[in-house]
């Protein structure tokens, strides 16, 4: 296995600004081979041609990672929600056009819940049920839209504390096979997966070659083997469903465990981190070396 590795935009800075744009030759002294950049807002005024300039300059690849909101979700029952979750994501289909990302991932469903504000609620059986159809519908006519960009969608579970529509794999390969389109494929994070997969290489083989994307997340959302994860494991169950693609870390939870701090938010780096990230692409890569001889 000599899958490229990635790291996460917010891992150095967010919101990540034109002021950041050289840290991706940081990045690639690291040992990182792709970036997996927050799409901007607009307000953030970072330029596409800028970044495509500065990933070529660095020689690294990119992902774009999709930020929904409770204001722009295809599985909303408003129409303008809808409207404004299908428009944005055209939006990072355009975005991801013009820097050449390979795709675009997160929770492309959107109603984010708990960390967007929105408490979990009772939903029922026919709500389901439209959720379901209003992704698939959408979900068809953006496949062809990024087909014709050159970039995959990348669709992401994510734990019963951060959406109630799609948590676990198999929900997202019903999506998946529903859709149907070679544009459409699944992203993995190990860090939802722990969370809500019986066994995390098993839901890596039920992908198979629907994934597309792989996050290498701690349970704590630390760097990789300072949790519980089973990376031998793991990187096994991606030899297995023969996965080429990206391996990206998010160590972003700091060291810091004061009581009333808020875990959940992103907070800037206190101290170099090199090392921590030099060590975690070490221990990946010694990991998939590895699995090339477990039989």
């Amino acid at each position: 296995m000599n899958n490229p590795i990635g790291i996460i935009s917010m891992q150095f800075a967010r919101p990540f600004r034109r002021e950041h744009l050289g840290l991706f030759a940081r990045m690639k002294e690291l040992g990182f081979d792709l970036v997996e950049l927050l799409v901007p807002e607009p307000e953030e005024g970072l330029d596409a041609s800028d970044v495509r300039k500065a990933l070529d300059d660095a020689g690294l690849t990119i992902a774009l990672a999709a930020r929904v909101s409770l204001t722009r979700s295809i599985s909303d029952g408003d129409p303008a929600i809808r409207l404004a979750g299908s428009d944005y994501l055209k939006y990072c289909i355009d975005l991801a056009h013009a820097v050449g990302a390979i795709s675009v991932g997160g929770p492309l469903y959107g109603a984010p819940m708990v960390f967007a504000g929105r408490a979990p609620a009772p939903v029922t059986d026919a709500e389901m049920k439209a959720r379901e159809q209003r992704v698939i519908e959408a979900l068809s006519k953006l496949s062809l839209l990024a087909n014709g960009a050159g970039c995959l969608l990348a669709l992401e579970p994510l734990n019963r504390y951060e959406t109630d529509v799609i948590s676990t794999v198999s929900q997202a390969m019903r999506v998946i096979s529903a859709v149907d389109h070679p544009s459409l494929g699944l992203l993995f994070d190990t860090f939802h997966a722990n969370i809500e997969e019986r066994s995390i290489p098993d839901a890596i083989r039920l992908a198979g070659n629907k994934l597309v994307y792989f996050q290498g997340n701690e349970n704590h959302r630390g760097f990789p083997g300072t949790g519980n994860m089973n990376w031998p494991e793991i990187m096994k169950a991606l030899r297995d469903i023969n996965y080429q693609g990206p391996i990206t870390l998010e160590p972003f939870r700091r060291d810091d465990d004061r009581i009333g701090l808020p875990i959940a938010q992103w907070r800037p780096p206190h101290e170099d981190e090199s090392q921590k990230l030099i060590a975690s692409i070490d221990l990946v890569r010694a990991c998939a070396h590895m699995a090339e001889f477990q039989r």
